[in-house]
């Protein structure tokens, strides 16, 4: 008997010790696939941004809006929306109109002024109306123009300042060794620094995840692949970013540019109008920008440099106005592309908001318009993201143009407004130069940052 009792001890002893190694075996398998080991390191490029061709221009008309790539869009909960007073709570109540009776004045209090006599001041004779809007460059103003290829090569290495910290982190902590649990959260840490923002921080850390692990990835030069990878699946680089600035059946290409204080508006509308000389076509510039002190003038100035008109009127003049006679001009003269370079405006304030989607409709009893480009300053982050969520929902966005990638920019912000918004990143501002405008591409943009 007592032998039988240490046989079963024993067997239920032996049995426990294997039901604990098998399940510290298990622990240690999936450890060690959530676990990656990367040897080496990532080899050492030159940071460039090559973009493998010009930008390219289509025909006018606006085709059927494409699917939204991301139905989650968490961020923009909690924000005001158009027409909202970021002053005042949204479950605040609204005034309501009274009416309040008013005494009716005597009649009789005050006498009716005596009738100056006619003659007094002699008649004004009317100033010409058409002698203001339309103005034309002198020929000996025009400047030759670099063709788009050439000067693509001469932008090469431009966006290595704008790289900041966010690739080479990447890359470091990629490539430092094994990645555990600290060293996901660090990665995350690094890509909402770069302005990724929360959703798109949690979509490619979860995918870069999951690729490492199913590609077996041990190298640091095949961390770096995959990085690559995600970041340019995440960029959808399958959208159409060709600029609709080609005539069409029913007149010119109209391209409407709108944008915050200070972003580069006129100024890329100036680069836009000399990639279309360059390639042969025939531009008006309209200058809605009535407000700004020689905004006119500045936009004068570049269309001097290429040989195109403008159409403008007197400071402080209707931008709605000035933009319907911009484009009433370039249907009759039937040029190839209209350019409406809209005031600089603040997307806090609603009156400025209401007066751009006027200048859009008014617009558009003249003719459809083609493209609205929203330029974006790249060194303004999150804030540059709500300014693209309430322009997006006045002016129904085509196109973003990202200026002044050639500083302090992050990067990241690229990755968030495309998520965000659904609409493509066209081109690049690139520097202060006349021709330092180029197409975004993905795969480039992406190198740019990781080498």
């Amino acid at each position: 008997m007592t032998l039988v009792t240490t046989t079963t001890v024993i067997l239920i002893i032996v049995a426990v010790v294997v039901v604990l190694l098998a399940i510290l075996a298990t622990g240690l398998i999936l450890a060690r696939r959530r676990r990656i080991s990367i040897t080496g390191k990532p080899a050492e490029k030159p940071a460039t941004y090559q973009a493998g061709g010009g930008i390219s221009l289509a025909r006018g008309g606006r085709p059927d809006a494409p699917e939204h790539p991301v139905a989650d869009r968490t961020e923009t909960d909690g924000q005001p929306a158009v027409g909202d007073d970021a002053a005042v709570p949204r479950d605040a109540g609204k005034p309501t109109i009274v009416d309040v009776g008013l005494p009716e004045a005597p009649t009789d209090a005050i006498p009716a002024p005596a009738e100056p006599p006619t003659d007094a001041i002699p008649a004004q004779a009317e100033p010409p109306t058409d002698a203001l809007p339309v103005q034309t460059a002198p020929a000996t103003a025009v400047e030759e123009i670099a063709p788009a290829e050439g000067r693509l090569e001469r932008l090469r290495g431009q966006l290595s300042r704008s790289r900041s910290a966010f690739g080479q982190s990447l890359l470091g902590l990629l490539g430092a060794g094994d990645l555990d649990e600290d060293s996901w959260t660090d990665v995350e840490d690094t890509l909402l620094l770069a302005d990724l923002g929360a959703a798109t921080t949690t979509e490619i850390v979860d995918t870069l995840r999951d690729e490492l692990s199913r590609r077996g990835v041990r190298t640091a030069q095949e961390a770096r692949t995959v990085l690559r990878d995600v970041l340019v699946t995440a960029l959808h680089p399958d959208m159409n970013r060709a600029v609709r600035a080609l005539p069409h059946d029913s007149g010119p290409a109209v391209i409407l540019v709108a944008g915050v204080n200070g972003t580069g508006k006129t100024t890329t509308t100036g680069k836009l109008a000399r990639v279309l000389v360059a390639d042969g076509r025939r531009v008006l510039l309209g200058a809605a920008d009535t407000f700004r002190a020689a905004a006119a003038d500045q936009l004068q100035t570049w269309a001097d440099r290429v040989g195109a008109e403008v159409v403008r009127g007197k400071e402080g003049a209707d931008p709605a106005a000035v933009a319907f006679d911009a484009v009433k001009r370039g249907v009759e003269t039937k040029v190839d592309t209209v350019l409406v370079d809209t005031a600089g405006r603040l997307h806090t304030k609603t009156g400025l908001m209401d007066e751009l989607g006027k200048v859009k409709r008014v617009v558009e009893k003249q003719a459809k318009i083609d493209e609205v480009l929203l330029v974006l300053d790249a060194t303004t982050g999150q804030n540059g993201l709500t300014q693209a969520r309430v322009f997006a929902d006045l002016i129904d966005v085509t196109g973003i143009v990202l200026t002044k990638m050639d500083g302090t920019a992050k990067g990241g912000i690229v990755f968030q407004v495309q998520r965000e918004l659904g609409v493509p990143v066209k081109l690049v501002g690139l520097g202060e130069g006349p021709d330092d405008l180029a197409p975004f591409e993905p795969g480039a943009f992406v190198d740019a940052l990781l080498n």
